[in-house]
């Protein structure tokens, strides 16, 4: 089993910074892709940000790319999600997710494990 855990999210003002962060346990993560995904009222979960565990390959979705950065620690589990020049429509519930395939990771379905979520609240 493994569990995720996120942390990090608030309240910030339009072109401000955050940085989230996703701890996991339970399982040894060396060939999982780790991911970030994002939901907002009414919308679909979608895709932000996806890096192998070990760091050696990262996706972005196009409306992020240049302004957020996914990153991996492997002695602390955790994957962090640095979110800058941020805008309200980055407004949305983040997700961090686990799936133990290959290559890529932009779709949800891929992932095997989710986190709770943390709410980034982006004011203009």
């Amino acid at each position: 089993q493994v569990q995720l855990v996120e942390s990090g999210g608030g309240l910030v003002q339009a072109g401000g910074s955050l940085r989230l962060s996703c701890a996991a346990s339970g399982r040894t993560f060396s060939t999982y892709r780790m991911g970030w995904f994002r939901q907002a009222p009414g919308k679909e979960r979608d895709f932000v940000a996806a890096i192998s565990w070990r760091g050696s390959s990262t996706y972005y979705a196009d409306s992020v790319k240049g302004r957020f950065t996914i990153s991996s620690d492997n002695a602390k589990n955790t994957v962090y999600l640095q979110m800058k020049s941020l805008k309200p429509e980055d407004t949305a519930v983040y997700y961090c997710a686990a799936g133990a395939f290959p290559t890529g990771g932009t779709m949800a379905a891929r992932y095997d494990y989710w986190g709770q979520g943390t709410q980034v609240t982006v004011s203009s």
